[in-house]
């Protein structure tokens, strides 16, 4: 037998391609469209904000120049108000010290007065109690005196010529102790004037000497804020007239080169 045939085999051709045909759409157009509109929403935008931009970099440059020009003078009027102030302030510190001064002085010598006519009334007091105390010691003395005399003289009276002698001798120790008594009584009352006078002194001393420290402390303060305050002035007048040199020379400056510049200009 012989070999079989190989079978033949038949492929179907493909089919062609198919055909692409372009078909308009609504929605492509409206797309289209769309795109065109947000470009151009785009660059109005851009432009505005590029507008708003430069219109806010005017508005605020003119801002920030009102607020330097107003600062400027804002500044100017309070070191205007402030010197003002300052020379109020001084003038008002004058007078305060002034009358402050006088009305110190004027209490100093009301103190005074009312110190000096209270020691008068208490001098005066003191020697009054003193001369009724001591008129009524030496009534009282004399009270007893005599009646001591009469009752002697009534027992003399009775005891007779021999007692008469023992009275005398008793009558004349009797006066020597109301003499005695007499003279410690006036040693005391010197005594007693003397250290009223002593301590009434020491009193006047310490006083004069109160006063007398006081005004020196008082002159002295005073000599040494007139002394401050003329230095200030002093400090301040050179301070005024250093200022005013320098200002000339840079005018004498300026005008120099003002000078210069328009003579090389005019050679040019």
């Amino acid at each position: 037998m012989g070999k079989p045939k190989a079978p033949k085999v038949k492929y179907i051709p493909a089919p062609p391609p198919p055909t692409t045909v372009k078909t308009p759409t609504q929605s492509l157009r409206t797309q289209i469209e769309l795109a065109k509109v947000s470009g151009e929403q785009n660059r109005l935008n851009m432009e505005t904000g590029a507008n708003l931009d430069r219109i806010n970099e005017e508005f605020y440059t003119g801002q920030d120049l009102r607020r330097y020009r107003a600062r400027g003078a804002e500044e100017r009027q309070l070191a205007q108000t402030k010197g003002a102030e300052e020379r109020a302030t001084l003038g008002t510190r004058g007078r305060e010290e002034r009358l402050t001064v006088g009305e110190r002085g004027a209490q100093d010598r009301q103190t005074q007065a009312q110190l000096l006519a209270g020691q008068e009334r208490q001098i005066g007091l003191r020697g009054g109690e003193e001369r009724k105390t001591q008129a009524q010691l030496l009534a009282g003395q004399e009270r007893q005196i005599g009646l001591r005399g009469a009752e002697e003289r009534l027992t003399v009276g009775a005891r007779g010529t021999q007692e008469r002698l023992t009275q005398a001798q008793l009558l004349s120790g009797q006066e020597r102790q109301i003499g005695l008594r007499g003279q410690e009584e006036r040693r005391a009352i010197g005594a007693r004037g003397t250290e009223t006078r002593a301590t009434q002194a020491q009193l006047l001393s310490g006083q004069e000497r109160q006063i007398g420290l006081r005004g020196t402390e008082e002159r002295a303060t005073t000599r040494v804020r007139g002394e401050e305050q003329r230095a200030g002035i002093r400090e301040s007048g050179s301070e005024t007239r250093r200022t005013a040199l320098q200002q000339e020379a840079f005018r004498r400056y300026k005008e120099n080169r003002d000078f210069q510049q328009s003579r090389s200009a005019y050679r040019a």
